[in-house]
C-alpha cells in the first residue's frame, strides 16, 4: 500500500489502519463517535495527502478546464475555488471535484484519492486545445483542519488574516514558518475550517505545529470513519455512494454546480440539458429512520405496499441526533414513482423486515 507523509505519525498514535484507494490511511483513533464530535465542537485534523491533485496551465488552461468541468469558471476569479463534476457523454459523474484559480492561466483540479487514475485519462482524452497538464498529487500533502475551533488553531501559526478569507477561497501564505502553503477556506465535514496543501517534506513540521496550537481547544487527529459521518450528516454526497459513472448531477441534487450558460460547453451539456427540461427520473433524498434499524448502503426502499422505489446509498447512526439517517435515490417515474415531498413516509427493507422512516432535508440534526 502507498504511504501519505503522516502515516508513521498514525501508526505512533495507535490508528486503526485499513487499505483505502490503495493508500494505508487511519480509520479511527480513539473511536469515530468521539472523533465526529471533536470536529462537530472543537477542532480536528485529518490527513486527506490520498487526494489527487492535477495542474492546469498555460494560456488554453481555461479552455480545458471550462471542457470538463460541469460548473462555470468564467465567473471563478483567482483565489476562489469552486466545486464541480467531470460528467460523461452520458452525463454520469466521472467524478466530483475541486478546482482551484491560482492564477492567471494556472488552475489546480482536487479529485478523489480512488479517481486518481481514471481521471487523469480522461483529462488527458480531452486536451486536445494544448494545454499543459500536470498530476502532482505524488508531491502534495494535505492535511484538513476542521471544526469551530481551526481557525483559532490556525490563526497562531500565520500572519495571513484567516477572517479575512471567504468561503470557498483560499490564499497562498507562509503557515508554521513554511512558505508556498495553500490556505483554503473549505471542508467536506460541514463543521467549518481549512485545508492545507504544501510539499511533503514539510509535512511533519506543519502537523506538529497544528497540533501544538490547538492544544488549548482539545485537537485530535480524525480517521476516514468520522469523516464519513461527518459529510453524511452534513448531507454531502460521497463518490461511489451517491455519485458515480451513471448518476448525473441533476439526479444528486447538483444541479447548482451545473451550469447552462453560454460558453459553457462541457462534456455531456446536450444530455444534462435535456434531462433538465424533461425532468429527472430518480432523484436523491434524504430520510431518518422511524423504526428500529439502521439504513446501509445497498439496501432497498421501499413503498408502503412493499414495492421496491429506490436503493439506499449511504446510513448510520448520527452522532449528533443518535437516530439512524440515510442517503438514497427514490424513482420519480414508472410503475412505482413516488413523490418525494418532505415529511413523505418511506420504509427501508432491513433483513427481510420494511422499517418506516421518514424524508427530511439535510443536513441532519446540525
Amino acid at each position: 500500500m502507498k504511504k501519505t507523509p503522516f502515516t508513521d505519525l498514525h501508526y505512533g498514535l495507535g490508528a486503526r489502519m485499513h487499505e483505502f484507494a490503495g493508500y494505508d490511511m487511519p480509520i479511527e483513533y480513539s473511536g469515530i463517535i468521539e472523533e465526529h464530535n471533536t470536529v462537530v465542537n472543537g477542532v480536528g485534523v485529518f490527513d486527506v495527502s490520498h487526494m489527487g491533485e492535477f495542474l492546469v496551465t498555460g494560456d488554453r488552461a481555461d479552455v480545458l478546464v471550462q471542457r470538463l468541468t460541469s460548473n462555470d469558471i468564467s465567473s471563478l476569479p483567482v483565489g476562489k475555488a469552486q466545486y464541480t463534476c467531470f460528467p460523461n457523454v452520458s452525463g454520469g459523474i466521472v467524478d466530483d471535484l475541486l478546482v482551484y484559480h491560482l492564477g492567471p492561466d494556472r488552475y489546480m483540479l482536487v479529485v478523489n484519492a480512488s479517481n486518481i487514475a481514471k481521471d487523469w485519462e480522461h483529462c488527458l482524452s480531452y486536451n486536445d486545445v494544448g494545454a499543459e497538464l500536470e498530476d502532482v498529487s505524488g508531491v502534495t500533502a494535505q492535511l484538513a483542519v476542521q471544526g469551530p475551533f481551526a481557525r483559532r488553531t490556525l490563526q497562531k501559526l500565520t500572519d495571513v488574516d484567516l477572517s479575512a478569507i471567504p468561503y470557498y477561497s483560499f490564499v497562498i501564505g507562509k503557515m508554521a514558518g513554511v512558505e508556498g502553503v495553500i490556505i483554503s477556506n473549505t471542508g467536506y465535514t460541514g463543521c467549518g475550517g481549512f485545508e492545507l496543501y504544501f510539499r511533503p517534506g514539510d509535512a511533519v513540521r506543519i502537523w506538529d505545529a497544528v497540533f501544538e496550537a490547538g492544544d488549548e481547544f482539545g485537537i485530535r487527529p480524525v480517521g476516514l470513519g468520522a469523516r464519513d459521518t461527518l459529510r453524511l450528516e452534513a448531507g454531502f454526497p460521497l463518490y461511489g455512494n451517491e455519485l458515480d459513472d451513471t448518476t448525473t448531477p441533476l439526479e444528486a441534487g447538483l444541479g447548482w454546480v451545473t451550469k447552462f450558460v453560454d460558453g459553457n460547453d462541457f462534456v455531456g451539456r446536450s444530455v444534462l440539458e435535456a434531462q433538465k427540461i424533461e425532468g429527472v427520473r430518480r432523484r436523491l433524498i434524504g430520510f431518518e429512520m422511524v423504526g428500529r434499524g439502521i439504513a446501509r448502503h445497498g439496501y432497498s426502499i421501499v413503498n408502503g405496499d412493499g414495492d421496491t422505489i429506490g436503493v439506499v446509498t449511504s446510513g448510520s447512526i448520527s452522532p449528533s441526533t443518535k437516530k439512524a439517517i440515510g442517503l438514497g435515490y427514490v424513482s420519480l417515474c414508472g410503475d412505482f414513482a413516488f413523490g418525494v415531498d418532505l415529511g413523505s413516509k418511506i420504509y427501508v427493507r432491513v433483513r427481510e423486515r420494511d422499517i418506516e422512516a421518514t424524508i427530511v432535508r439535510p443536513p441532519f440534526g446540525r
